[in-house]
C-alpha cells in the first residue's frame, strides 16, 4: 500500500473585492496535482513562494478540503476519514509557532502527548526516547524562550513524532535555521526515513533536498513540472554549461539583457550578504562569458566561477520554463 497518494488535487479560493460593485475572484492555488509516495519514502516537494507546496501538504494532512479530486494517506481518503488520516501523521512546520514559549521542552511535550493521547504509561519512555533522538537529552528542563532557532525545530520535530506517526510532513523546518543546526536536523530526518518513517518535506534549500530525498516532485504554478529523483532532475540540464559570477547591484533589467544573449537558457540573480551571486546557465559549449561581462557593463564584478549542473541549476530550469508557459491561474466574475 502507498503512504500517499494525490490524484488531480485541486484547490481554489474564492474572495470579494469592491464594495458598491463587488466582484468574486477565484485563484487556483493547486491546479490538478498528481503524485504518489511510497511507504519508507523520502519526498520531496519543491517551488517557489506561492506554487502550492503548503496548500497541497495542508489538503493531505486534512487542514484544507480539496475543492476537487482525492488524496489518501494508507487507504484513508483525506476528506472522508479526516480523524483515521490524523492518527497516521505527524505536521512539522517551519518558524517559532506551534510551543509553549513559557514552559520547559519538556512540559510541552508531556502536553502534546496528552492531546495526541499518547498512554500515561508510555509517555515517559517516549518522550525520553525523542529528545534522545532530537539532541536535547539534558536540556529538557529549559524553558523554550531561551532555545535558539536549531533546538526549537528540533523540538517540533519530537512534537510531531509524538504518536508514532507513520507519515511525517515537514514543511521547510530548516528555515532561518544556521548551518551546524541545520546539518543536526538533515541527520535527523535521514534517521527518520532509515527508521522506516514516510517523510514529505519541503524547503528552499536545493543542497538539503539532494542529500535528503529519493525522489522530488516540483511545483509551479499549481502543477508539478517535474518528478523524480535527484540524478533523474539534474540530468535535465546535464546539457549545458554553468557560470557563476560574484556581482554587486544586478537588477531586474540587466538580468533580462543577460538572458537575452545566444547560447544562454535561463539567468538567476541570488543575495548573499553584500554581494549577489548571478548563475548563468548556456548550451554546452556556447561560451558566453565575455557577452555575460559585456551585458555587465557598469556592474562590479567580482570572481566568476565554471561548474557542474547541480539540483539547484535543474531547479531554476524547471521553474523558469514553467514561468513562460504558466496558464492565467485566475478568474474574475
Amino acid at each position: 500500500m502507498l503512504a500517499i497518494e494525490a490524484d488531480a488535487l485541486r484547490r481554489t479560493y474564492t474572495s470579494r473585492t469592491g464594495w458598491l460593485r463587488p466582484r468574486r475572484t477565484e485563484t487556483e492555488a493547486v491546479r490538478g496535482v498528481t503524485f504518489d509516495v511510497a511507504r519508507g519514502e523520502l519526498f520531496g516537494l519543491l517551488g517557489p513562494n506561492g506554487a502550492g507546496k503548503t496548500t497541497t501538504i495542508k489538503m493531505l494532512n486534512t487542514l484544507l478540503l480539496p475543492t476537487s479530486g482525492t488524496a489518501r494517506v494508507f487507504g484513508h481518503d483525506v476528506a472522508r476519514e479526516p480523524v483515521a488520516v490524523r492518527r497516521r501523521i505527524g505536521y512539522v512546520f517551519g518558524g517559532d509557532r506551534g510551543l509553549y514559549e513559557r514552559l520547559s521542552a519538556l512540559d510541552n511535550l508531556r502536553y502534546f502527548a496528552e492531546l495526541y493521547g499518547v498512554g500515561a504509561r508510555d509517555q515517559k519512555r517516549r518522550i525520553g526516547e525523542l529528545l534522545d533522538l532530537v539532541g536535547l537529552t539534558g536540556r529538557e528542563r529549559e524553558r523554550v524562550e531561551g532555545y535558539s532557532r536549531g533546538m526549537r525545530q528540533r523540538l517540533h520535530i519530537a512534537r510531531g513524532l509524538l504518536h508514532r506517526p507513520d507519515v511525517l510532513f515537514l514543511d521547510e523546518p530548516s528555515i532561518g535555521v544556521d548551518p551546524v543546526a541545520a546539518r543536526d536536523l538533515r541527520r535527523t530526518v535521514a534517521g527518520l526515513a532509515a527508521a522506516g518513517t514516510t517523510v514529505l518535506l519541503t524547503t528552499h534549500y536545493m543542497a538539503e533536498a539532494d542529500e535528503l530525498c529519493d525522489r522530488i516532485a516540483v511545483i509551479a504554478g499549481g502543477r508539478i513540472r517535474a518528478l523524480g529523483t535527484p540524478e533523474t532532475l539534474k540530468a535535465r540540464v546535464g546539457d549545458r554549461d554553468v557560470l557563476e559570477f560574484e556581482v554587486y547591484g544586478v537588477d531586474e533589467e540587466l538580468l533580462a539583457r543577460v538572458r537575452r544573449i545566444p547560447g544562454v537558457r535561463g539567468a538567476a540573480v541570488e543575495e548573499r550578504g553584500t554581494a549577489q551571486a548571478l548563475t548563468v546557465q548556456s548550451d554546452r559549449g556556447a561560451e558566453p562569458h565575455a557577452r555575460v561581462l559585456a551585458a555587465l557593463d557598469g556592474v562590479r564584478v567580482g570572481r566568476v566561477v565554471s561548474r557542474e549542473p547541480s539540483l539547484e541549476d535543474a531547479y531554476i530550469a524547471i521553474v523558469e520554463d514553467a514561468t513562460t508557459r504558466r496558464e492565467p491561474a485566475e478568474v474574475t466574475a
